[in-house]
């Protein structure tokens, strides 16, 4: 390790916060740095590993007992997570929480249905029965937008119980889908090759509807009744979106990454101002993958002219957001080879060297964090371009450097970042006998 590096590696160790297992008291650091933000988005370096899923509620829990968070928002579709708000708020037909998840059935089911995620819907179903009958009750919640069919639905559903006539004029618009079914992936390629007409016209005008009607739809009964318009409004911007979505993802990666993730963060801004209704701001948490959180300004991402849901969420609210990051060297992970493919257990490679994780194995501690915007002259030795590993629900150690890593300038990317040095893959509520069986104690091939 050349000298240069090794006196980096002293100064994060001096920098480092312990971090120990089950020990919740080590995270005061982290709540002090948070201070006074009202938008705390937690990443994850894949979406699965437990010690990401675990934690990351872990700091959740505080942030709702100590800080006064009032609800969890995660890169799930909405009409999905919509189902767990219910279940944990009280007022749904569930009767537990692995039935509040069975709305995820889309791929990657794992990636909301597994033991981490159950544990903390259980835990916010017991907080939220132990508070006050007349308090607030903490919401989970969905900002992404591949729900297309699953949205109409529940908008027509929605428009049915309080105006039939709305209803049959949604259901003629949204019919612009019909000979599509449910794949939406066929309706984006159609429209992008002119094969057909898009439906841009109707979802715009089905929204705009609802937009109009909304001082008398959403106060018919009430705060039920509030709630109920906010649902149905969120599926109709997502359905809108989703279709620009579709329709663009078969012309540019570029174009169709930020629609989703401007969405993300218009579902999120929509959300804070539904349950800001006191003279106290709402707190939320956001839930997403490190890509999405991060800052894409600091990352090669900007370069592509992309941006993300870290950038616009500091560029909308400033010091009220507080980003932070996931990092591991090694272990295991649930993902697929391709997509659809079953959950399969898989070896995480030792990190590249050259990139963040390497640097902080060399730390020698298992676990710990850092946090930035103290000390400008630490993080300036963090601003330096390092490549970062990111693995989603695919993961192809065969292409490790192509698939799985991007330049970072980590201390302007995240406020935080945990590192937790060897991880293991976050267990599916259904295991796969892929999963089960994990894979085998091959070396991986060299030069990737």
């Amino acid at each position: 390790m050349a000298s240069s590096e090794s006196d980096l590696v002293r100064r994060i160790s001096d920098n480092a916060h312990k971090l120990r297992a089950d020990e919740n008291t080590d995270y005061d650091a982290l709540l002090d740095a948070i201070g006074d933000a009202r938008f705390v988005l937690i990443g994850e370096a894949s979406h699965g590993t437990h010690e990401f899923y675990r934690e990351r509620a872990q700091i959740t829990k505080r942030l709702i007992s100590d800080k006064g968070f009032i609800a969890v928002a995660v890169e799930a579709d909405f009409p999905d997570a919509n189902r767990v708000n219910k279940y944990v708020r009280g007022i749904g037909d569930d009767q537990d929480a692995v039935d509040a998840l069975n709305g995820f059935k889309r791929f990657p089911a794992w990636m909301w249905r597994n033991a981490d995620v159950l544990d903390f819907i259980g835990w916010l179903r017991s907080y939220n029965d132990d508070r006050p009958a007349d308090s607030n009750k903490i919401g989970f919640y969905g900002l992404d937008l591949y729900s297309l069919h699953t949205s109409i639905v529940a908008v027509l559903d929605y428009l049915q119980k309080i105006d039939p006539e709305g209803a049959a004029r949604a259901r003629e618009r949204y019919s612009c889908f019909d000979h599509f079914g449910e794949d939406t992936q066929a309706y984006g390629y159609s429209t992008a090759l002119g094969i057909s007409e898009s439906c841009e016209d109707e979802v715009v005008n089905q929204l705009a509807e609802l937009n109009r009607r909304a001082a008398e739809l959403a106060s018919r009964d009430g705060r039920v009744a509030e709630d109920e318009f906010f649902t149905a409004e969120q599926n109709a911007r997502l359905v809108k979106n989703a279709e620009q979505y579709y329709r663009t993802m078969y012309r540019s990666d570029v174009s169709s990454w930020n629609l989703r993730d401007k969405h993300m963060v218009e579902t999120l801004v929509s959300l804070e101002k539904h349950l800001d209704r006191s003279s106290i701001p709402a707190k939320i948490v956001v839930w997403e993958h490190n890509s999405h959180l991060g800052d894409a300004r600091a990352t090669e991402m900007s370069q592509r002219g992309e941006w993300n849901v870290g950038q616009l969420v500091r560029e909308i609210y400033g010091h009220d957001a507080f980003l932070i990051g996931f990092t591991t060297y090694a272990g295991s992970v649930t993902a697929a080879t391709n997509w659809g493919d079953p959950a399969a257990r898989k070896r995480v490679r030792n990190a590249l060297d050259g990139s963040v994780e390497s640097l902080f194995h060399q730390v020698g501690r298992e676990r710990f964090y850092l946090t930035f915007g103290r000390h400008e002259e630490f993080d300036s030795h963090l601003r330096r371009p390092m490549l970062e590993r990111a693995i989603g629900v695919i993961y192809r150690p065969e292409t490790e450097r192509q698939s799985h890593y991007f330049q970072t300038h980590l201390s302007d990317q995240f406020d935080a970042v945990i590192h937790i040095d060897e991880t293991r893959a976050v267990e599916p509520i259904e295991r796969t006998s892929e999963w089960e069986r994990g894979e085998s104690a091959e070396t991986f091939p060299f030069g990737v």
